[in-house]
C-alpha cells in the first residue's frame, strides 16, 4: 500500500475536529457521545415525565401538582382515598404493613393473656418490652424519666422494687387507671424546730445514720404519740402502709429527701426536718380515659418488671 492510500486511510479514520486551532496545530475534537450515555439520558427523561405524572411534584401558586397515584387507608374508623403523600403512606404501612400486622397479632395475643402467664413467659415479655418501652416513653418518662429512675426529691424511682402504693401487678395496674394523690401534711403549725429535729433524728436512726441518741428517743415519741401522730400513715413499726401510699422509713430509700447527697450528719438532720415540717402533695394522672386495655396491661407489666416486681 502506497504511503498516500495510508494518509488517506488515516484521515478517513480521524475524529472530526470543531475547526477551532490554537498554536498552529492544536485542535479541538468534536467527539460524539457514547451510544449507552445516549440511551441512558432518554431513559431519564422518560422516568421523569412518568413520575411527573404519577406523584405530586411541581408546586402551582399555593398549591402543587397531586399525581394520579392515591393511597387508601382507615382514619376515625372509616376508609379515606387521597393522592400519594409520605404521611398517608406511613398510615397505610402502620395499617397494614408486615411489622404492624405482626404488632397487632402479638397485641391481642398477649392482651389475651393473664398477668401470671405474661411475666413467666419470655417471648411475651419481650414483646412487653419492646412495645411498652414507647408507651412508657410517650406518657410516663416526662417525670420517671426514660429508664425509670425517677427525680430525687420530685418523681418516684420505679427500679429498686420500692413502691408506695403497692408493686403487684394489680396494685400498679390500679395505680395506672385511676392515678394517685400522694399527701404528707405539714408540722410547721404543730411541731416546734426542736421537735422536727427530734423527728428527723428517729427516721434517720431507724436507718442507721448517727444521731444524737436523746434526740432519736424523743422524736419515736413523738412519732408514736399523739403529738405526730405520724404512725397512724406510717405504722408503729415506721414501714409504710401502701394503703395509703405511706413509703417504708427504714429501708434507706429516700425518694423525696436527698438523704444520701447531704454532705454531713448535721445537713442530714435538717433536711429531713425541713421536710416534716413543710409536709408534700403530689399527683400522679389517671390513664384509664387515655389508654387502651392492651395498653395499660402492657405498661403494668413493664413497670413490673422495671423494679423486679412483688
Amino acid at each position: 500500500m502506497s504511503t498516500q492510500d495510508n494518509r488517506d486511510k488515516d484521515q478517513k479514520n480521524q475524529v472530526e475536529t470543531t475547526g477551532h486551532v490554537w498554536d498552529g496545530d492544536l485542535q479541538e475534537y468534536n467527539n460524539p457521545l457514547p451510544r449507552w450515555w445516549l440511551w441512558g439520558f432518554y431513559a431519564t427523561v422518560v422516568f421523569a415525565l412518568v413520575y411527573w405524572l404519577i406523584y405530586p411534584a411541581w408546586p402551582i401558586g399555593d398549591s402543587f401538582t397531586k399525581g394520579f397515584n392515591t393511597i387508601t387507608f382507615e382514619q376515625g374508623g372509616e376508609e379515606r382515598t387521597m393522592h400519594w403523600n409520605t404521611r398517608a403512606l406511613l398510615a397505610k404501612d402502620m395499617q397494614t404493613g408486615t411489622y404492624a400486622v405482626r404488632q397487632r397479632e402479638m397485641l391481642e395475643q398477649v392482651a389475651g393473656q393473664d398477668y401470671e402467664t405474661i411475666l413467666a413467659d419470655a417471648d411475651s415479655m419481650s414483646f412487653v418490652n419492646a412495645y411498652a418501652q414507647g408507651s412508657f416513653g410517650t406518657w410516663c418518662a416526662a417525670c420517671h424519666q426514660v429508664g425509670g429512675a425517677g427525680v430525687v426529691g420530685q418523681y418516684p424511682n420505679l427500679r429498686n422494687d420500692h413502691w408506695k402504693w403497692g408493686g403487684t401487678v394489680d396494685q400498679i395496674e390500679e395505680t395506672l387507671r385511676q392515678g394517685r394523690l400522694g399527701y404528707m401534711p405539714g408540722y410547721r403549725d404543730t411541731l416546734n424546730s426542736d421537735q422536727l429535729n427530734q423527728v428527723a433524728a428517729y427516721v434517720l436512726s431507724l436507718n442507721d445514720y448517727s444521731v444524737d441518741q436523746d434526740d432519736a428517743d424523743a422524736g419515736e415519741r413523738i412519732f408514736t404519740g399523739s403529738d405526730g401522730g405520724c404512725f397512724q400513715c406510717h405504722g408503729m413499726d415506721a414501714q409504710g402502709l401502701s394503703s395509703q401510699g405511706a413509703p417504708n422509713l427504714t429501708n434507706d430509700l429516700w425518694g423525696l429527701v436527698d438523704v444520701r447527697g447531704a454532705e454531713s450528719d448535721s445537713e442530714r438532720q435538717r433536711l429531713v426536718a425541713n421536710f416534716v415540717r413543710d409536709g408534700v402533695q403530689r399527683e400522679m394522672p389517671a390513664f384509664a380515659d387515655r389508654l387502651s386495655e392492651a395498653e395499660i396491661k402492657m405498661l403494668t407489666a413493664y413497670v413490673h418488671s422495671l423494679g423486679g416486681g412483688q
